[in-house]
């Protein structure tokens, strides 16, 4: 599972011109589920994206996580992340998992992002999204369960 965090000052998620999220201050989370993933890697990623410290104190260091600083977050299925390039000019997608067993478990991701208090909004799963980021800083960083859990990788 992959999740591209961006630290922004504000965010939303349009289908059809219709705002479905929204966030002011805090973190945009692209995240690709792969397949083999499972929701041990959910809470990896909800717990490690909550207490990163990615967020300055008052020297302006990163010193302070999102929990800390009452971040909003809003969560984006983004399947693109596990391209593959090696090959040709067209990106495979063959290492994401299944649409039925990615919702599920961005689903689950979600659900313990909400568990830390913090207020969570999202995209709407399979749809065509327009997404606004006003970055902060910019802050862009990525995760990857796979470094913590690399027998996942093993198919």
């Amino acid at each position: 599972m992959k999740a591209l965090l961006q630290r922004v000052s504000k965010a939303s998620v349009s289908v059809d011109k219709n705002i479905v999220g929204h966030i002011g201050s805090g973190l945009v989370i692209l995240l690709g589920v792969a397949a083999g993933d499972t929701e041990r890697d959910a809470k990896y990623l909800a717990d490690k994206i909550v207490g990163l410290r990615i967020f300055g104190d008052k020297e302006g260091k990163f010193n302070l996580s999102a929990s800390e600083v009452g971040s909003e977050l809003l969560a984006v299925s983004q399947f693109t992340l596990l391209a593959d390039t090696k090959k040709g000019r067209r990106p495979s997608f063959t290492d994401a998992a299944p649409p039925d067993v990615a919702e599920a478990l961005f689903d689950k991701f979600v659900f313990l992002l909400r568990k830390s208090g913090l207020k969570v909004e999202t995209g709407r799963f399979q749809a065509h999204m327009s997404v606004d980021i006003v970055n902060d800083g910019p802050v862009t960083i990525m995760l990857d369960s796979r470094e913590k859990f690399p027998e996942s990788s093993q198919q």
